[in-house]
């Protein structure tokens, strides 16, 4: 079993206008709920390329169960510990141009915490949590990283998908993947990178450190896959980015669901950039049917 962690979700709630007036009001044309959250969007993903998952994390009150409602909608299995406050709703205005107003997140109690963390005593050697997304501000800084001692005792894996200092803490517990982008491996190392040298040197300092796998995405160039043997090169599919945003949930996800049945990390990158491009080229999370017609296109080529 996958297990997706987003432990701050949201309902999406997205309003098309043709015009904004801002101090005045304003006419909506449309407006619609979503179930928003890094790890609810890999999860997403895990259901189009048909693995098992289930999608843990804090939802409460009336939007709780909105949130809930939708993902059962999408057919996607969850467990979420509930909580007394509410989850919260962040505000996406579409109209010339595009507003987001995001609210900060629930107050999550000790009782509640410690019921999530409960969760984990039932991981096995066969289950993989993926840890994705902001925290709650009620959570403690290194809520990823106290999970891990328990997640690693049982024998499980775990990717993870957050930045800066929360990332490094979590390395020498061994990942299965990190996912920097460029701009956030050179932040990692106060450095700024300005040869792809430097950029392989920076992602095998990772794996030093003890991550197993290390993707660095690329944008328009596609991709880096570094491993403790070789590093690879992603070779991107053409066509117009329509919405970044989920982009790189996608690629985490293909990534490890492929891994999960293949065991090969060569197809489960190619997977795993077909499902980041099929993403970013449509206005929400990629279908199977999207992602299939993408994955021709992918090639990988070896670099060292």
């Amino acid at each position: 079993m996958i297990y997706t962690v987003t432990v701050n979700p949201a309902l999406d709630y997205v309003i098309q206008l043709e015009q904004f007036n801002n101090g005045d009001i304003s006419r909506s044309n449309n407006c619609n709920f979503f179930a928003g959250g890094k790890g609810i969007n890999v999860s997403q993903i895990l259901n189009q390329i048909n693995v098992e998952n289930t999608a843990w994390g804090f939802v409460g009150g009336f939007t709780g169960k909105e949130l809930v409602r939708q993902l059962n909608t999408k057919r996607i299995v969850s467990d979420f510990v509930k909580i007394s406050d509410l989850t919260r709703v962040n505000v996406k205005i579409h109209a010339k141009s595009e507003s987001e107003i995001n609210a900060s997140g629930p107050k999550i109690f000790p009782k509640e915490i410690e019921a999530f963390k409960m969760r984990l005593e039932d991981l096995t050697s066969e289950d993989i949590v993926v840890l994705s997304g902001s925290l709650a501000p009620s959570l403690p800084a290194d809520f990823y990283k106290q999970l891990l001692p328990t997640i690693v005792e049982k024998g499980a894996s775990f990717a993870v998908d957050t930045t800066g200092k929360a990332l490094l803490e979590t390395i020498p517990y061994k990942p299965l993947v990190i996912k920097p982008n460029h701009h956030e491996l050179a932040d990692l190392f106060d450095i700024k990178i300005e040869s792809k040298e430097q950029l392989f040197e920076c992602a095998k300092k990772l794996l030093d450190m003890g991550a197993q796998n290390v993707i660095v995405s690329m944008a328009s160039e596609g991709g880096y896959l570094i491993t403790s043997d070789h590093i690879y090169h992603g070779i991107p599919a053409v066509g117009k980015v329509v919405n970044s945003v989920g982009a790189g949930d996608s690629m985490l996800a293909g990534f490890v669901g492929t891994y999960t049945m293949t065991k090969d990390v060569i197809e489960s990158f190619k997977v795993g950039m077909a499902c980041g491009a099929a993403t970013a080229f449509t206005e929400d999370i990629a279908i199977k049917e999207q992602i299939d017609a993408i994955y021709p296109q992918i090639g990988v080529e070896t670099i060292i």
